[in-house]
C-alpha cells in the first residue's frame, strides 16, 4: 500500500467565507485529485484568521499564524492558492509568504529546516494574463524556505482581458486545467512520497 500523505490548501483569496471564491474552488479540485493518490487535505482559507504581520513564526498575542503553522508543519504538501491582483499573488498571498519566513530560523537536530522535505505546489485564477508571473514569483520564495516543487506544480485559470467572467462561473472545468491539475496531483505525490522516504541529508 502507498504511504498516506496529507496536504494544507492555503487560500489566499481576498474574499472572505462564506462566500464563492475561485482560489478557493481551484485548490478544493487540486485536493480533489491529490485524493486519488491517497492524498487527504485541508483547507485554510487564510483571510478568515487574524494572521499578524511579520517574519517570525508567532507574532504575539492574538496571531492566528501559530496554528496555521501547525497544520503546515504536520502536512507533507503545501498548496498555495492565490488570485492575480495588479499582476501580482494577493496581498494575502505575500503575508503567508512573509511568515514562511520565519522558518528560516527554525530547523531540526540535524540542521535541517522544517520545511525539508516537504512539497508545495501553486494555484493561481484571474481575469488578466500573469499566471506565469505569480507562480514564479511563488516558487522562489517557496524553494527559498525549504520547500520542494515538482514538475508541473502549477495550475491555473486566466479569462480573456476585459472582460469579468470569474473561475467559478464557468459552467465546467476546461479541459486544459483539469488535465493540467492531475498531472500536477500525480507529480506531487510521487515526490512527496519519496522526499518522505529518504529526507535531505544534514545541513
Amino acid at each position: 500500500m502507498s504511504t498516506p500523505l496529507s496536504a494544507l490548501a492555503l487560500v489566499c483569496t481576498l474574499t472572505p467565507s462564506p462566500q464563492d471564491s475561485s482560489s478557493d474552488l481551484i485548490a478544493r479540485q487540486v485536493l480533489d485529485a491529490l485524493a486519488g493518490h491517497g492524498v487527504s487535505g485541508e483547507v485554510v482559507r487564510v483571510v478568515d484568521h487574524d494572521v499578524k504581520p511579520g517574519v517570525l513564526v508567532d507574532m504575539g498575542a492574538g496571531d492566528a499564524w501559530p496554528g496555521i503553522r501547525e497544520k503546515l508543519l504536520a502536512a507533507d504538501v503545501l498548496v498555495i492558492a492565490t488570485p492575480v491582483w495588479v499582476g501580482h499573488p494577493s496581498s494575502v498571498a505575500q503575508r503567508v509568504l512573509e511568515r514562511l519566513d520565519g522558518e528560516l530560523s527554525e530547523s531540526d537536530d540535524e540542521g535541517r529546516l522544517l520545511t525539508y522535505g516537504k512539497v508545495a505546489v501553486v494555484c493561481v485564477v484571474g481575469n488578466e494574463d500573469g499566471a506565469h508571473k505569480v507562480s514564479a514569483d511563488l516558487f522562489q520564495a517557496l524553494n527559498d524556505v525549504g520547500f520542494t516543487i515538482p514538475a508541473g506544480g502549477a495550475t491555473y485559470w486566466n479569462g480573456e482581458a476585459m472582460q469579468g467572467t470569474d473561475y467559478k462561473d464557468l459552467e465546467q472545468t476546461p479541459e486544459a486545467v483539469a488535465s493540467t491539475t492531475a498531472t500536477l496531483a500525480a507529480n506531487t505525490a510521487h515526490l512527496a512520497r519519496l522526499l518522505k522516504a529518504a529526507q535531505y541529508p544534514p545541513s
